[in-house]
């Protein structure tokens, strides 16, 4: 799954995701963390790259809130991500609840992997975060 750890910007999607949003102007950063998790929240079936995308867009989210963890600079974008609102937040605690389904093809790989409890008190500790609690 292109997978080294449980951290949100540990696979290759979320990689190229912080890629995409690096090569983007600064005023469009904010854009494309909405478009990964509304994108996200549309599907069906949520595939694997589209949830660790989201995923990553929700940290990124998290990590402006009041105890939230700073983003891995290794592998998250460069650049400044601007300021957003809580009606960013709101949509990353969703996608962060949605990545948690059965209809997910990234709970069901980790659910194989043996890493699922890490992977969600991972999940958990950023929606916490989102959500006021702090880590």
């Amino acid at each position: 799954m292109g997978t080294w750890d449980v951290g949100p910007f540990d696979n290759d999607a979320a990689a190229d995701f912080s890629v995409q949003l690096d090569e983007a102007a600064a005023g469009q950063r904010a854009e494309l963390l909405r478009a990964a998790m509304e994108q996200a929240l549309a599907a069906g079936y949520l595939e694997v790259e589209e949830a660790q995308e989201a995923v990553a867009a929700a940290a990124l989210v998290a990590a402006q809130r009041p105890g939230g963890e700073p983003v891995d600079p290794a592998y998250g974008p460069k650049a400044p991500i601007p300021l957003v609102g809580t009606e960013l937040a709101e949509l990353a605690v969703r996608v962060l609840e949605r990545v948690g389904l059965p209809e997910c093809e990234l709970a069901e790989l980790w659910a194989d992997s043996g890493e699922e409890e890490r992977w969600r008190e991972r999940l958990a500790r950023l929606r916490a975060v989102l959500m006021g609690g702090g880590c």
